[in-house]
């Protein structure tokens, strides 16, 4: 996209504001100061043999940035500050496009995107399409690590330094909302973060309908997906449910549940420090009841799902409710059996000691 001077309207503005506070993590730090040396000739024979330019043995291609778009308004809104945004940064922008297969016409609406993505000035721009396979945790659960793993791919196969996501303010509250829902923990609730590896969220402060007026005073069509309309998903019904919720409480309910959400992550990051540093100091099972029991209860909810996970319980099955009966054997001990966790665990006590292990190894 052409860099245009003058002043944007409000949204487009914010939303780039947003894009060069994510990319001002990749400004290249000053130059060390060298000492003045000799001209040399324009070529020269370096010692691995190869004849290069006087400069290419220092310089450095500038940092890839890749636009996750879906079509969206959002990831459009965001894939156009980011072309506006990467040129004056130094950086390389370019897009991704994931083809879930789940709309007929789901190919169309990704060609289309490229097309756009293209017209914006990103480069390179990938179609990727995928195979989405439920496991039981539903359509959006499949979709979504579907989607992460072709991220991750491209992320590889194109050398990129990150990967920009279109989530937004609106999509933070209704997270916030189903982990209120579920009963859920701090960490939950602290809703998406907005680093995470590669992956960066510059939009969690950006409204869906800045997003969408952004695109919109840009000449910029986007594609709206049928299924942010069907209440069979918990997602789509979450967000009726925030949009009833500013209706009946007043306007400010989806920016309070994303405050609590920023909140809640730094209480949280935290916590799992310390959980982190308690699991380190217990060392190897069986661990003794003392021990386990020493430690603050905030924490230890958090150390009973490191210990079972790493003993191979999938970290998606570890619920509140086996933290809570494996906690129950140090401070509701009458004798009671071993608890059956994920992962086919057995986690029991025996006098001053608790042990998990696969259950064929102790039964």
């Amino acid at each position: 996209m052409t860099r245009a001077w003058g002043k944007p309207d409000a949204a487009t503005a914010a939303v780039r504001v947003a894009v060069r506070r994510v990319l001002a993590e990749l400004a290249p730090p000053p130059a060390p100061q060298s000492p003045a040396r000799a001209p040399q000739a324009d070529n020269v024979v370096a010692a691995d043999g190869l004849t290069r330019g006087d400069h290419d043995a220092d310089a450095a291609a500038p940092p890839l940035v890749l636009v996750a778009c879906s079509g969206g308004a959002d990831s459009l809104a965001l894939a156009a500050a980011t072309a506006f945004e990467a040129p004056p940064a130094g950086v390389r922008a370019g897009a991704v496009v994931v083809d879930h297969g789940l709309q007929p016409d789901s190919a169309h609406v990704a060609d289309r995107a490229a097309q756009t993505l293209h017209a914006l000035g990103l480069d390179p721009v990938e179609v990727i399409r995928v195979e989405v396979t439920t496991d039981g945790d539903g359509v959006e659960a499949a979709a979504r690590t579907a989607r992460y793993r072709a991220l991750e791919e491209a992320t590889h196969s194109h050398g990129a330094t990150l990967v920009l996501l279109g989530h937004t303010l609106d999509d933070q509250a209704e997270q916030v909302l189903l982990g209120l829902v579920r009963g859920s923990g701090a960490r939950s609730l602290a809703g998406m973060p907005s680093a995470r590896g590669r992956f960066r969220r510059p939009l969690l402060s950006i409204t869906r309908d800045q997003c969408r007026a952004s695109a919109a005073a840009q000449g910029l069509t986007w594609w709206d997906d049928p299924m942010n309309e069907d209440p069979t998903f918990a997602r789509v019904r979450a967000r009726r449910a925030v949009a009833d919720l500013e209706r009946d409480l007043g306007p400010g309910v989806a920016a309070a549940l994303a405050r609590t959400a920023s909140h809640l992550r730094t209480d949280a990051d935290h916590l799992d420090a310390a959980a982190d540093a308690a699991v380190s100091a217990l060392g190897g099972g069986p661990w003794p009841v003392e021990a386990l029991h020493g430690i603050p209860a905030a924490v230890r909810s958090r150390v009973w799902r490191r210990l079972l996970t790493a003993a191979g319980a999938p970290a998606s099955q570890v619920s509140t409710r086996h933290v809570e009966a494996c906690d129950a054997l140090l401070t509701a001990w009458r004798g009671q059996g071993p608890i059956h966790a994920p992962g086919a665990l057995l986690v029991r006590r025996s006098g001053s000691r608790v042990s998990i292990a696969p259950s064929a190894l102790v039964e």
